[in-house]
């Protein structure tokens, strides 16, 4: 891979990121990002996003609404609410399903997984 050229704006989204915990969506890191730099583009924001995913510096969750973003990159599960489309952070043991899949799956290699539990978040569930 060429070595890639330092960008502000890459850091100051990547910096965004680690500052969250609520998984924003590209939407929202441009609304946030335009506080600092007033004429970057959501063109610009999406490609530095599916860079730092490429580099494995963040991780994308992809939901039925919009995606999100996380920068927690150790393995963690995500609870996404139906009703809102917030996704949290599961940090829960949850037994590692590859053994058994493996034993019966034999079209190919798995290299990697995502588990995402869907419900009604706590908030959604008291405003009910």
């Amino acid at each position: 891979m060429a070595i890639l050229k330092y960008s502000r704006q890459r850091e100051s989204i990547k910096n965004y990121l680690y500052g969250r915990e609520d998984h924003p969506t590209a939407d929202m890191v441009y609304m946030d990002m335009r506080q600092e730099f007033p004429n970057i583009s959501l063109g610009t924001v999406y490609r530095n996003l599916s860079l730092l995913v490429e580099l494995g510096e963040i991780q994308k969750i992809t939901t039925d609404k919009a995606d999100r973003y996380d920068a927690k990159t150790m393995p963690h599960h995500h609870f996404v609410c139906k009703r809102c489309g917030c996704v949290l952070d599961m940090m829960v043991p949850v037994e590692d399903p590859l053994p058994s899949i493996r034993a019966c799956w034999d079209d190919g290699d798995i290299e990697e997984y995502h588990l995402e539990f869907y419900g009604i978040c706590r908030q959604c569930k008291n405003n009910s």
